[in-house]
């Protein structure tokens, strides 16, 4: 629990390093807070109000361009807001992208089931190899972890060099997926570093769920784009699809083509109906409208070079002491989003976190299936908030290093 006294920051708020749900721009809070009864003199909350109602159309339609703009998505592009977070989308990537006329053509050529091929480099991107493979997808796993030389041992702590990837022919694939920010493990890859590997034919479908808008990314080299909003880009609730419009056409004469792909996982379903073929999660969808704009102000050379900045700072601490905070991930690899290390003992990590709520910093342990530290930097958090953080770190290092020996 963080300390019951006063803070130095806005309205007694604390330092939330969060993995998710997370940390979103206090002027986004205080604008949503200034509305909330009363939606722009409408009389109502967006709680409370119709998604049909011309109202709630304009805040859904605003959402969609800001990101537009900000995310330069190309005019051949829909922007999809779903349901169902990153984990929804493991399955209606699969699922949406076999069912498009321009696979199913390709496949039909080919004589034999197209692969799907699988990067893995962590917790997420394995859970979405599960999931096709549940589903009956025919995997491909082009890597899945590195291999460590000295031990032979395989963590989650990069990527190999391309020159070992398994990718599949191009004439044999059906897309390939990856997860660009592996929330868990701490892996972030490095921006083109997976579709410049991959033949320009074949779609790339990229989880970007934990550092989407964090820096400038082109969207037309990816098939697909998909993210769960609650790291960097508003509340819990809502995903978003970011989709090339070629793969979204289909033979809709044949039934087989749609006759396990359930309506809520359905791109085109919701492409056809401006993301609202049922009712949406519109609130989310009108607070991530806010943190766009708010993201669009900055720009995502600003948002990157931001993020690079709280990184730095955390990071040199760990480098600086990498006897007491041991680093998991290659440095070519870390992620400036989710930051990731152990101390030397159980111990000193449960002291760490207890000093560190007590001093209004909190959520900072590390997922339960890798323990450790792990504190997570998105674009909400002020660039004070990882000063603080590091600050701290080096306090608790001289105060303990030595009893760690």
């Amino acid at each position: 629990m963080p300390s019951t006294s006063k803070t130095d920051l806005p309205h007694d708020r604390v330092w939330n390093f969060s993995a998710g749900p997370s940390v979103l721009p206090q002027s986004v809070l205080e604008e949503v807070q200034r509305d909330l009864l009363n939606y722009k003199g409408h009389g109502m909350s967006v709680l409370e109000m119709s998604h049909r109602s011309k109202v709630y159309g304009s805040i859904i339609s605003d959402a969609e361009a800001t990101l537009r703009r900000v995310l330069k998505v190309p005019a051949n592009y829909s922007i999809l807001f779903l349901q169902g977070g990153g984990t929804g989308e493991f399955a209606a990537s699969y699922l949406n992208l076999m069912a498009s006329r321009a696979v199913r053509e390709k496949q039909q050529k080919l004589g034999k089931p197209l692969a799907c091929d699988y990067i893995v480099t962590g917790a997420w991107s394995k859970s979405g190899l599960k999931e096709v493979k549940k589903l009956g997808a025919n995997v491909n796993v082009v890597l899945d972890g590195v291999k460590s030389a000295a031990t032979g041992e395989t963590a989650y702590s990069g990527l190999p060099p391309v020159s070992e990837w398994n990718l599949g022919k191009p004439e044999e694939t059906a897309y390939v997926y990856y997860c660009e920010n592996e929330t868990v493990h701490g892996v972030e890859t490095p921006a083109n570093f997976v579709v410049d590997a991959v033949d320009p034919s074949v779609p790339v479908i990229c989880d970007m769920s934990s550092n989407m808008l964090s820096r400038p990314v082109d969207v037309s080299r990816f098939g697909a784009i998909v993210a769960g909003a609650q790291k960097n880009m508003g509340p819990a609730g809502v995903s978003i699809a970011i989709v090339r419009k070629d793969l979204l056409e289909r033979d809709e004469s044949d039934p087989e083509v749609t006759r396990n792909l359930p309506s809520v996982l359905d791109w085109c379903y919701f492409d056809g109906a401006a993301s609202m073929p049922n009712t949406p999660p519109t609130f989310s969808i009108y607070v991530c409208g806010l943190v766009f704009k708010w993201v669009e102000k900055q720009g995502l050379e600003t948002m990157e070079k931001i993020r690079d900045e709280r990184a730095k700072m955390v990071y040199d601490i760990v480098d600086a002491h990498p006897e007491f905070f041991h680093g998991l991930v290659d440095k070519k690899f870390r992620s400036a989003m989710n930051l990731v290390f152990t101390l030397p003992s159980a111990d000193l990590e449960a002291k760490f976190i207890a000093e560190a709520a007590d001093r209004n910093m909190i959520q900072l342990k590390g997922h339960r299936s890798l323990g450790g530290i792990r504190v997570s930097l998105y674009n909400a958090m002020p660039v004070e908030g990882a000063k603080a953080f590091a600050a701290f770190m080096k306090q608790f290092y001289e105060n303990n290093h030595r009893q760690a020996h």
